[in-house]
């Protein structure tokens, strides 16, 4: 069973109005639902959000869009999120290390983009 915590929001505000209306669009609307959702159109309609977002985007926008994440992939968008943010120029947005009753999806970034000089993560779970 998975956890409902979500990933923490960004350490500092990001200035939404340099972001491109797509991306704007896109962070508006939260973070993606989980598998229990009913609402396939939501799924649909933020997978096409992301789908409208030209690559590559900015550093900024991709600090923004690293909030959306929800506690699970969301029958794939999550992923879709995930390689859009890393056409970003620059490092990945920082993610704290998970904690015990983080959702498995916060793991998953942890892996990918957290911070590599953290011997001490349990990234196994």
């Amino acid at each position: 069973m998975t956890s409902r915590t979500t990933l923490p929001q960004p350490a500092t505000a990001v200035d939404h109005s340099r972001m491109r209306p797509e991306v704007q669009a896109f962070v508006a609307d939260g973070q993606l639902p989980d598998w229990d959702t009913d609402d396939e159109e939501a799924v649909d309609r933020r997978h096409g959000q992301l789908e409208a977002i030209p690559r590559p985007v900015t550093a900024t926008e991709a600090a923004a869009l690293a909030a959306c994440f929800g506690p699970d992939d969301c029958f794939g968008v999550a992923w879709t999120l995930l390689h859009l943010i890393e056409t970003a120029p620059g490092p990945t947005p920082d993610i704290p290390r998970p904690g015990p009753d983080a959702d498995d999806w916060h793991h998953v970034l942890w892996q990918r983009w957290g911070n590599p000089d953290d011997h001490d993560a349990n990234l196994t779970r």
